[in-house]
């Protein structure tokens, strides 16, 4: 599986979610790639899961399905997205 925030770092938000991602990684040892919607591959995956609000977290499965999607703040537990990070 792969999981990813998808964020605008230069938002109100980026706090927020960089703090997150920063506890996810001291609690769990694991990372979460993260994804801005203003490149190239963030338009083309904002386009493929229709992602209109951020920051948002999604998992996917090897092959690019959706398992589950997180969107907005408050950020879901750290417990429930690390089932989805391998």
């Amino acid at each position: 599986m792969k999981t990813v925030a998808i964020y605008k770092p230069d938002s109100e938000e980026a706090r927020a979610t960089e703090d997150y991602l920063r506890d996810f990684t001291k609690q769990t040892g694991r990372t979460i790639e993260t994804l801005d919607p203003e490149t190239k591959e963030g338009i083309a995956t904002c386009q493929s899961y229709d992602i209109v609000r951020y920051p948002t977290l999604l998992a996917t499965s090897d092959d690019g399905q959706m398992q589950n999607m997180w969107v907005g703040l408050p950020l879901p537990t750290i417990s429930e997205v690390s089932f989805y990070v391998s």
